[in-house]
């Protein structure tokens, strides 16, 4: 059982989710405002958050970044409507677990709920390399990725590993430690972002009892942990100039100072980073120490993002549906054609982590074995057909790409019944067939 926050401000909605997790066994409660669920999450501990994007007085975010700021680590899953789901994709780059669209499907709701508390009680372990996502695309920028990381791994040079969220920045990090002589030596994961100013540097360097207020005992620090192994820092560009400090000594000198002690501590730790950013205007613009930026730079490796990489995608999707058919007890062997069409046009912004979660939400809404396309998320096709709004004062111009969009959104709303959806335009289903033969929607 979990205790769960839904922070909603539709009563309507927000009392049928307290009825459907509670008759899961879970323990929900609810908050209507984002100034009255920090006040719970202050005065409570939650197992997990169930937050609406849209709120009265802020938004998703607004919790996210209070919990990040707390140092708080509890799942957080954002319920988003499809016009803010590039939103929600920013979110979980922000460090929410996930997201669901409304109207919410029960079915996907408590998968993704599953798979949150399933995520938060998992043990960390030094691990070699089992990852779901591990496998290798076939392109050219496939086979230029994988040489780099085979050149380097060997080595003890620190890298810097670039790319956007969700492009699998610590399976690459994981793939080198594997591949180094340190690999039966700890591994060890730290999301920067998710460090407030205050603790970052007792959790890399440690501290003493009394060191500060709630010290209550001695703590190692995460450089301690992975001596002799790997330290990987995502995020690396969200520590404080503080802590840069403390870390470039660390690497300099291989010693580190626990907070509050006066004892050294001899280090022997690989430094591997990755950031979602170029760290050269960190550097440019003062946030970012430069000398630190030159140590753990000896080696980058920039990761591809989906959208860019061809024919790999294919490899990708069958990989997920394999894994996703096992995990769900599915047997989805097809995709129809137009599913297939819509997932090879759409750009992924999330990359990698979005076309597995989109894959697995598909399987989990396919009983055969065909997947239709009304198993994909609806922003997806809002996505792919919006046109772009025209420029200027083109009266006639401005209302076309507005009634086009209209109607693909009513198509979508009514999983593409035409006779509802004319009804719900008020016009014949021969005008809705002639206007979606006008604006080209399929």
């Amino acid at each position: 059982m979990a205790k769960i926050l839904i922070i909603e401000d539709d009563l309507t909605f927000s009392q049928l989710l307290t009825s459907f997790l509670s008759k899961y066994g879970h323990a929900p409660e609810s908050a209507n405002e984002v100034r009255k669920s920090l006040k719970r999450i202050e005065q409570e501990t939650f197992d997990l958050f169930l937050v609406d994007y849209r709120l009265p007085d802020g938004t998703g975010l607004d919790v996210l970044s209070y919990l990040r700021e707390k140092s708080l680590t509890q799942p957080l899953i954002i319920m988003t409507s499809f016009n803010d789901v590039r939103t929600a994709v920013k979110s979980i780059q922000l460090g929410a677990f996930d997201y669901i669209t409304k109207p919410v499907n029960p079915d996907e709701l408590l998968m993704i709920i599953n798979n949150a508390l399933g995520k938060k009680d998992e043990v960390k372990k030094e691990e070699t390399i089992t990852n779901d996502d591990a496998i290798k695309g076939k392109s050219s920028i496939a086979d230029k990725l994988y040489e780099h990381i085979n050149l380097v791994a060997p080595t003890d040079m620190s890298v810097i590993i670039q790319g956007e969220s969700g492009t699998g920045k610590e399976y690459a990090a994981r793939t080198l430690h594997a591949q180094s002589k340190r690999k039966d030596k700890p591994f060890v994961a730290i999301d920067c972002g998710a460090l407030s100013k205050d603790l970052a540097a007792s959790e890399l360097f440690g501290h003493v009892k009394g060191a500060f207020t709630g010290a209550s005992g001695d703590k190692k620090g995460q450089f301690e942990v992975a001596d002799g192994g790997t330290l990987f820092l995502d995020e690396v560009g969200n520590l404080s100039y503080e802590v840069q400090v403390k870390m470039l000594r660390a690497l300099q000198e291989r010693v580190i100072q626990p907070l509050g002690s006066t004892k050294n501590i001899k280090v022997d730790v690989r430094i591997i980073t990755a950031t979602n950013d170029d760290l050269k205007s960190s550097v440019a613009n003062g946030a970012f120490r430069e000398d630190l930026y030159h140590r753990i730079n000896e080696f980058k490796i920039q990761l591809p993002a989906l959208r860019d990489r061809g024919n790999d995608i294919d490899l990708f999707i069958n990989h997920f549906i394999k894994l996703s058919n096992a995990e769900l007890h599915r047997n989805v062997k097809n995709l129809s054609d137009a599913a297939k069409q819509l997932l090879l046009q759409y750009d992924w912004p999330g990359n990698l982590r979005e076309l597995k979660n989109v894959i697995k939400r598909m399987v989990l809404l396919t009983p055969g074995e065909t997947a239709e396309v009304d198993s994909l998320p609806e922003e997806m096709i809002i996505s792919i057909n919006q046109a772009p709004k025209p420029i200027g004062t083109d009266l006639k111009a401005i209302n076309e790409t507005n009634e086009r969009m209209l109607i693909i959104e009513t198509l979508v709303k009514v999983k593409y019944n035409k006779s509802k959806a004319a009804k719900l335009l008020n016009i014949d289903r021969k005008t809705l067939y002639s206007k979606m033969e006008r604006y080209e929607i399929e």
